[in-house]
């Protein structure tokens, strides 16, 4: 359940920036797809396992089904998902598919018998890896990249408190409240509040 909410709105996230481009349905459903599933795909390559979707499209098919929703969304409310109200709605949403998979990567990850290590920097590129893939395909600089903001430091402390959490072997749901306070807080404090690193030298204010 947990996973398919984090793939439906990084689905979401993708369905966002392909009303932005002005895309047909089908740039709704592959930007919605390649976001929804990419993170995944390439945690379970990595791991050596089969691709979670193609044993069982069902996340495919969830991804499908938020883009052409978006898409009729978009055609029945031309200019509202690619003005400011979608692109703060792309924003936020991506702050919490972020968290959820940086919480379910490293998890997904542990469960497989990988070191802790090994399972954060998993779950930060299933947090990641799909979002890369969507501004990518879209032609924008990749969200990961703007300026100094928490992003990909965001989902790698989400991932170390999920892996922490559960090695020190706390009750599953305090892992996985835990892991998604850490990771979707620094990311809303860099949203709201500017939190980043700071400059290098001669490399802005």
């Amino acid at each position: 359940m947990v996973e398919a909410a984090g793939v439906a709105v990084f689905a979401l996230t993708g369905a966002l920036v392909a009303a932005r481009k002005g895309m047909d349905p089908f740039g709704f459903i592959l930007l919605g797809i390649v976001t929804g599933v990419g993170g995944g795909t390439l945690r379970d390559l990595v791991l050596g396992r089969t691709v979670f979707w193609v044993q069982d499209p069902t996340d495919v098919l969830l991804c499908s089904g938020v883009a052409l929703a978006a898409w009729c969304f978009s055609y029945a409310r031309p200019g509202l998902m690619d003005g400011w109200a979608g692109k703060r709605l792309l924003v936020w949403a991506d702050a919490a598919g972020m968290a959820l998979f940086a919480v379910i990567g490293t998890l997904k990850a542990l469960d497989s018998g990988v070191p802790m290590l090994s399972a954060t920097a998993l779950g930060a590129m299933t947090a990641t890896f799909g979002g890369i893939l969507r501004d990518i395909l879209a032609g924008d600089r990749p969200m990961v990249l703007w300026s100094r903001d928490f992003y990909v430091t965001a989902a790698a402390a989400g991932a170390a408190a999920t892996a922490l959490l559960a090695g020190f072997g706390v009750h599953p749901a305090v892992v996985m409240l835990g892991g998604l306070l850490v990771g979707f807080g620094l990311r809303a404090g860099s949203i709201l509040f500017g939190w980043s690193f700071p400059p290098l030298p001669g490399h802005g204010s």
